[in-house]
């Protein structure tokens, strides 16, 4: 079982930078998968960026040179750094983790951390 809990949401204004926070349970290296993603009003939760267990790092194409995954601070850490937030950056993040458990790979959320971007 993996917890993962997020936060640094909030609001900012069009053309700012937020930093979100993900704090997992365990060590971030027997994580087969971990990252972002984000759900705004009604619309479907959509991949932000996740990093897997070779170092790979997937990003979104309209957050490529804007989003970018750091850390582990600690080896349970991971951070999500948003530079030129735009209104349409308005969602809830959610921390995502995948385990590799008895053969079989197990998914985690967290509870979501809520960004709104002015304009």
């Amino acid at each position: 079982q993996v917890q993962l809990v997020e936060s640094g949401g909030g609001l900012v204004r069009a053309g700012g930078s937020r930093r979100l926070s993900c704090e997992a349970s365990v060590n971030i290296s027997r994580l087969e998968v971990m990252g972002w993603y984000r759900q705004a009003p009604g619309k479907e939760r959509q991949l932000v960026a996740v990093i897997l267990g070779d170092g790979t790092e997937k990003y979104a194409e309209s957050m490529k040179g804007r989003f970018t995954l750091s850390g582990p601070n600690g080896k349970n850490t991971m951070y999500l750094e948003m530079n030129s937030l735009k209104p349409e950056d308005t969602a809830v993040y959610y921390c995502y983790a995948v385990q590799l458990t008895d053969s079989t790979n197990y998914e985690y959320w967290g509870q979501g951390t809520q960004v709104t971007v002015s304009s």
